[in-house]
């Protein structure tokens, strides 16, 4: 089997067993992801620095042997340190700032045998959901270069999608991870609050880390190796019972699934979207699920009040520490419009509006854990609309933003105030062949759930793994 065989018709499992098997060597592997980054990223703008000599110095000196060893990945360049590189936020303010040290989750990346390659594109601070900063420009979608691929993971799903590397870290505050996983026809995985290090202190209660891949088995797998909190963390979580790769194919019984194809407030999602999920919907029911209209009753005017200030505070802590390293004050060219304006109103705002904050987060999430006391899983779309052209969601036009911004995130940030986990699958296309995906919610600690019922999906009805390549033009 060529190289190229190897590396897009695999997952990442496969392709770590290959390696381990001597199909293949870790530096040949991690020399093609190299040629692949060089040839193909300069189309979509996915990677924004890379490391191609230190990664290669690390695989000949010799990598842990982890169930990974050898596998190129890429880690989001938003609150995930890499020694040595760069940390920019997706900002021109944070341009610059090198990273002394790994954060933890890039830690035990690195021990499970992981070879970081580079850094991928994020909207400025994660704060939307297009990645197209002014700093590094927009990341396109290899399925059509006019359009977006989602944020704020988007361009670490772009990667995965142009087959760069099988796999990639992302984040969610949102759908920042879900989002850009429908957008470029992945796997991505959001774990419950709790699950996972942080690489912020002040990523809040919403914000969790993990990863966009190609197959259910390579999510469960980045999760064995790397879930459990930090020491210190705020959020702790039961450990699972056991792997969640002993999940994948497990049975989940016959379960009681509610469907909804309607945003919070009760307006439609476009009829594209709302028929991946209907689809998937009567998949579940041939699964032999028991699948019924119902939805969690929350106020959804209150939480996205509350999200915005619990999302921009911390970007306006961040932002006055920064300036503080500096030693300056903030200039007119520093930020993004959308970033400026929700600093300066973050900073105009009382310790009292940040405890209602907090508290219309808590309520909402009970509100939306008395759901999962009655069905075991929510399904939805994963986006209100089809993927939008690069523009729409333009961080410096803020009256395009404000306009079209809240349907892409309205079906998946109602499960970061709760802290759910949840699922995008890449079960579907709107009507010009563009992927979209369905969404699986389960109640909190309930990935097993999700991976259970994510894999009987993937085996009965499995979705295409090939590369987005070449890139189409329009």
């Amino acid at each position: 089997m060529s190289m190229e065989s190897l590396f897009d018709d695999q997952d990442m499992t496969g392709l770590a067993a290959s390696i381990d098997r001597g199909d293949v060597s870790a530096r040949e592997v991690v020399e093609f992801a190299l040629r692949r980054l060089e040839e193909r990223n300069s189309t979509v703008n996915a990677v924004v620095a890379d490391r191609a000599e230190e990664a290669l110095a690390e695989v000949d000196a010799g990598l842990p042997d982890g169930p990974l060893r050898g596998i190129p990945f890429l880690i989001k360049d938003l609150h995930a340190d890499v020694a040595g590189m760069p940390t920019s936020n997706g900002s021109r303010l944070f341009a610059g700032r090198v990273a002394e040290q790994d954060t933890e989750l890039v830690a035990r990346y690195r021990r499970a045998g992981l070879v970081i390659i580079g850094k991928t594109n994020t909207p400025e601070f994660g704060q939307n959901a297009s990645t197209e900063p002014v700093l590094f420009g927009p990341t396109r979608n290899p399925r059509r270069l006019t359009h977006g691929v989602g944020g704020s993971s988007g361009g670490s799903a772009a990667a995965v999608a142009v087959g760069i590397t099988p796999a990639a870290h992302a984040s969610d505050g949102g759908g920042s991870i879900r989002i850009p996983a429908s957008a470029n026809g992945l796997v991505g995985l959001k774990p419950s609050r709790g699950r996972m290090p942080s690489g912020s202190p002040l990523a809040g209660p919403m914000s969790v880390e993990h990863a966009v891949t190609r197959s259910v088995r390579d999510s469960a797998l980045l999760l064995d190796l790397t879930s459990g909190p930090a020491v210190g963390a705020p959020f702790g979580i039961a450990p699972s019972v056991r792997p969640y790769v002993a999940e994948v194919g497990a049975d989940p019984g016959k379960l009681r699934i509610g469907i909804t194809t309607t945003m919070p407030g009760g307006e439609s999602v476009h009829p594209d979207c709302a028929a991946v999920a209907s689809n998937v919907g009567v998949m579940l029911e041939k699964l032999g699920h028991h699948v019924e209209t119902a939805a969690p009753v929350f106020h959804p005017e209150a939480l996205g009040a509350a999200m915005q200030y619990l999302m921009s505070a911390p970007m306006a802590v961040e932002i006055d520490q920064r300036l503080a390293e500096l030693g300056r004050e903030l200039r007119d060219d520093d930020l993004e419009t959308m970033a400026r304006v929700q600093y300066e109103r973050c900073k105009s705002q009382s310790v009292t509006d940040l405890a209602a904050a907090y508290t219309a987060l808590e309520l909402t999430a009970r509100e939306i854990g008395r759901f999962f006391t009655e069905y075991d899983l929510l399904l939805t779309p994963t986006l209100g609309a089809p993927t939008p052209p690069l523009g729409l969601l333009d961080a410096m036009n803020l009256e395009a933003i404000w306009k079209h911004a809240g349907i892409y995130g309205a079906l998946t940030s109602p499960f970061n105030s709760g802290g759910q986990p949840a699922i995008s699958l890449p079960l579907g296309k709107d009507s010009s062949g563009m992927p979209l995906g369905a969404q699986l919610v389960a109640g909190h600690g309930r990935e097993d759930l999700l991976i259970r019922v994510a894999s009987q999906l993937e085996a009965a009805y499995p979705w295409s793994t090939s590369i987005a390549w070449p890139a189409v033009a329009d």
